[in-house]
């Protein structure tokens, strides 16, 4: 167990590097001409890496047979979170100042930021129920839920798309990752209904063999 904390400790601080680096940036006036572009851009990355990576884990479990790594999954989650709450509070309030006038003239012209909003107001319910208080209330409707991540993945796969106008590589390969854990995870719902279909339920018994007269 102190082991486990031990790595805890270390993957929490390692998770807090990206917004370390840039307090760090912006102290020493390190962030470029445009600063408020360089926090949204590395807040939306960062927040869309550890939504992948928090994906990506059940499969790297299973895969791997390195149980111990479900201990995270919680945590990375958490961080996306964090860093989707950092990127949104970028847009409004460093960006925008709280001028509602000019965000909603602004997402009528840039649609990448209404879909790039969904995928954060359904970060919301997951990280409010992450508790193990709430797991026990919700019971098997918490992993429904919780499905919710897969949309919310998307919809920042498809913000950053039409965010870039240029160069697509990054979001290419966002997209790429995405589709290969989706696949993944429908592949492994295809296989577990078929197992439950090709075995009989345990309350119905096998018909005995009739005895020979």
């Amino acid at each position: 167990m102190k082991r486990i904390t031990l790595i805890k400790v270390l993957v929490f601080l390692a998770c807090l590097i990206p917004v370390g680096r840039l307090v760090g940036k912006a102290l020493t006036g390190m962030l470029g001409a445009n600063p408020i572009d360089v926090i949204t851009r590395s807040t939306g990355t960062w927040t869309l890496t550890f939504l992948i990576i928090t994906l990506g884990i059940t499969p790297l479990r299973r895969l791997s047979g390195w149980h111990v790594l479900i201990r995270f999954r919680r945590m990375v989650g958490l961080f996306a979170f964090f860093y989707g709450c950092l990127h949104f509070m970028t847009f409004i309030w460093l960006d925008k100042f709280f001028d509602w006038h000019d965000m909603i003239k602004d997402i009528e012209k840039r649609p990448f930021i209404t879909v790039g909003f969904t995928g954060f107001v359904l970060m919301l319910p997951l990280a409010l129920t992450s508790t193990q208080g709430w797991i026990r209330r919700l019971g098997k409707r918490w992993q429904l839920l919780h499905r919710l991540i897969y949309v919310s993945a998307t919809a920042g796969v498809v913000h950053f798309w039409w965010l870039v106008k240029a160069d697509l590589r990054r979001p290419q390969i966002y997209a790429a990752v995405l589709t290969a854990l989706l696949a993944y995870r429908a592949l492994a719902w295809a296989a577990k209904r078929r197992l439950a279909t090709a075995s009989p339920p345990a309350h119905i018994q096998r018909p005995q063999a009739a005895s020979a007269d």
